[in-house]
């Protein structure tokens, strides 16, 4: 992603305004960013200091603070968004189980813990048999392994899910789409597992399936702001506690080397401070 160096990565923060040159933030406010290309394209997060413009920037929310805020990040927004284009799709509790894949991960975390307090049934889709517990705890009904999602599929196949929340695309995604019910809808916003889609027009021309592509980056910020005051009203605080932990700026390379190798779950929230 990161094209030209040198490049402070980094694509969350939040802090309070020093200067401002924009007739809507002034000294003292507390803001938050997230996405636009911050720690892509411009340099991001991991910095006490950072100069932004005005338009990526969103008040932080009154009933959020600092640190939950980080704990939700990107990867909490995108989860709300996907929940809010289940719901968009009159996805409700009623209509069936949904499935959540790359469970255990920032996204998943929190769209598990989020559709289980709607009220959702939520069955986890994991790699790792050391996250049932974690996942069971943000309220997963049911987990299944990842090795079974990525089983070849069918165009069709016997209905499963009124709705999903995929973070991986490829032959999961394919997977979903067979298995789910007409009138469905599937949320996609990651390409964990690759960003091809090995599937045919079947399930959206006979089951009338509904794909749709969830983008947290350039999101509107009217749709951002909606989405974080729903973060505040959705995601339960004994989630947060269990999703998050804490480290140092010396630690990031570390982790960022266990997260590729699948060895991390849900949140990691960078302290400038330590």
């Amino acid at each position: 992603i990161v094209r030209t160096w040198p490049m402070v990565p980094g694509i969350d923060l939040t802090g309070t305004v020093i200067e401002s040159q924009a007739d809507s933030y002034k000294p003292g406010d507390k803001v938050l960013l997230t996405g636009w290309s911050v720690g892509e394209q411009y340099w991001g997060g991991y910095s006490q200091i950072q100069r932004v413009q005005s338009k990526w920037l969103i008040p932080l929310p009154k009933d959020i603070d600092s640190k939950t805020a980080m704990v939700i990040g990107t990867a909490g927004l995108t989860a709300m968004l996907c929940v809010m284009a289940l719901e968009d799709a009159h996805i409700t509790p009623e209509k069936g189980p949904v499935v959540v894949t790359g469970a255990a991960g920032g996204v998943g975390s929190v769209a598990v813990a989020i559709l289980s307090k709607l009220g959702y049934n939520v069955t986890a889709v994991s790699g790792r048999t050391s996250t049932h517990d974690y996942l069971k705890g943000l309220g997963a009904q049911d987990i299944i392994s990842r090795e079974d999602m990525l089983k070849p599929s069918r165009p069709l196949e016997a209905q499963r899910w009124a709705g999903a929340v995929d973070t991986a695309g490829d032959a999961i995604l394919a997977r979903i789409l067979a298995e789910t019910d007409y009138n469905g809808a599937v949320a996609a916003c990651g390409l964990a597992a690759g960003f091809k889609l090995p599937t045919t027009v079947m399930p959206f021309i006979l089951r009338n399936v509904r794909l749709q592509g969830v983008d947290s980056v350039m999101c509107p910020n009217g749709r951002r702001q909606t989405a974080w005051k729903r973060l505040a009203q959705d995601l339960p605080e004994a989630a947060l506690s269990d999703i998050n932990k804490t480290i140092s700026l010396n630690e990031i390379k570390q982790v960022a080397e266990d997260m590729m190798a699948g060895k991390t779950q849900g949140r990691t929230v960078v302290d400038l401070s330590l």
